[in-house]
């Protein structure tokens, strides 16, 4: 009798019939003698299954805590449809589990699945000014052979340490002609990390600061996901970009296309802690607002800008500064709280402010993006609804509207969550 060849057409149809058949195929292969194999049969790992999707983490997981006290772990689950191009899957849910106690500690089904999913190549977000595309339909299809990215933002019961290892359970249907076929794979088994976040001072002087593109929603920093030099990175998954706000929360006063209404607008900005300037960029000219700039070249995204290197594999960046501001040369060392420079609008930038952020290395791009807290702020309220920084001077007046935050008072070691309004 002929051997079957796995790569063949019937072979492949077997395959996509669903996992039962796989199996049997996986059988047949493990079975069979090829060239210079012999003609003992190989044996499976323990557990060993074909798997319609595969799965990578673009990070390494960190636990962080923020304003609302609980510990959040915020990164990014890669998948890849291993089926032909003709056949899709429906992804039903997530569940992220403790690896040695399996305890679920986080889901996704439904339409939070479909909000917090979407195929590679979807509208890239990586710049100010990004509006999010709509949400995916319910359910969640992913064809044959596409890539989709799952942001995970977990949030764990209060006092709960985060898991030292996680894994992931997949569960759905392969969308055949018979019929959908249900499949489970539990994949990507991931540590997280063991080093806790950086606790910084305040990257401003004292006053009253917006915080604009936090984590963990869908801003452009938390899903903007990147490809540079052929890898995708989400090299800015905790930037926060921050306005100063005025007495009557007012971001700018008088006429919004001029620089000088806004109140960030050649504000200083600080050494968050002591360190060496590793990477000086000046003379990029601020753009006129509230008009969203042509994207700049990836070399003037972040226009002029200072970067600290304040811990190894630890970088603090200051980005999108005032021409001519910069008060510290390649080489110096720096205090904390010492001034750096003057916020502008250089670079990818519509309206004056600060981004700000710690990198994994001394470049912007490529880089990764961990999570870092404050050693002390006040919150005294929140923004809602959703205010984009590339229209703050868009709105019919300066003032934003600013709301009660049920975490309102006094924070030490935690980091601001998106569109809250605090003290330094």
């Amino acid at each position: 009798m002929a051997e079957r060849d796995p790569g063949s057409r019937t072979g492949r149809n077997q395959l996509i019939r669903g996992l039962a058949t796989a199996v049997l195929a996986a059988a047949m292969l493990v079975g069979s003698a090829g060239p210079g194999y012999g003609t003992r049969a190989a044996t499976p790992a323990p557990g060993a299954q074909f798997t319609p999707l595969t799965a990578a983490v673009m990070t390494e997981p960190t636990p962080f805590v923020a304003t609302d006290g609980r510990t959040h772990l915020s990164y990014e689950l890669l998948t890849t449809s291993t089926l032909s191009s003709s056949t899709p899957l429906r992804l039903d849910r997530v569940d992220v589990r403790d690896a040695r106690s399996g305890r679920v500690i986080g889901s996704l089904s439904g339409q939070p699945l479909a909000d917090a999913a979407n195929p590679v190549g979807d509208p890239l977000p990586g710049a100010d000014g990004y509006t999010p595309p709509p949400p995916a339909p319910t359910p969640t299809v992913i064809q044959g052979s596409q890539q989709w990215v799952v942001w995970l933002d977990l949030v764990l019961d209060r006092g709960r340490p985060a898991p030292k290892v996680l894994e992931h359970h997949l569960s759905g249907a392969v969308l055949t002609p018979s019929g959908p076929t249900p499949f489970e794979e539990t994949v990507q088994a991931t540590p997280t990390a063991r080093t806790a976040p950086l606790n910084l001072g305040p990257p401003v002087r004292p006053g009253t600061w917006y915080s604009s593109e936090s984590c963990c929603g869908n801003t452009h920093h938390r899903r903007g996901l990147a490809p540079i030099n052929g890898r995708l990175d989400v090299p800015q998954r905790f930037a926060i970009d921050w306005y100063r706000i005025g007495e009557q929360g007012q971001a700018w006063e008088g006429d919004p296309a001029q620089l000088t209404s806004y109140l960030s607008y050649r504000q200083p900005v600080v050494a968050s802690a002591g360190g060496r300037v590793v990477e000086v960029q000046d003379g990029i000219a601020d753009n006129p607002p509230p008009v969203t700039p042509p994207a700049p070249p990836i070399e003037e995204t972040v226009g002029n800008h200072v970067t600290l290197e304040v811990a190894p594999g630890r970088y603090l960046l200051y980005a999108h500064l005032q021409a001519g501001s910069l008060e510290v040369r390649e080489g110096d060392r720096v205090e904390s709280g010492q001034v750096l420079g003057l916020i502008g609008n250089s670079g990818n930038s519509t309206t004056p402010h600060l981004h700000f952020q710690v990198m994994t290395t001394a470049e912007s791009f490529p880089t990764d993006s961990p999570p870092f807290t404050f050693r002390e702020f006040h919150v005294l309220g929140q923004v809602e609804p959703r205010i984009w920084d590339d229209n703050l001077g868009l709105q019919p007046t300066g003032v934003l509207p600013i709301t009660p935050s049920p975490y309102e008072g006094t924070h030490h070691a935690r980091y601001p969550l998106d569109r809250e309004v605090l003290n330094f």
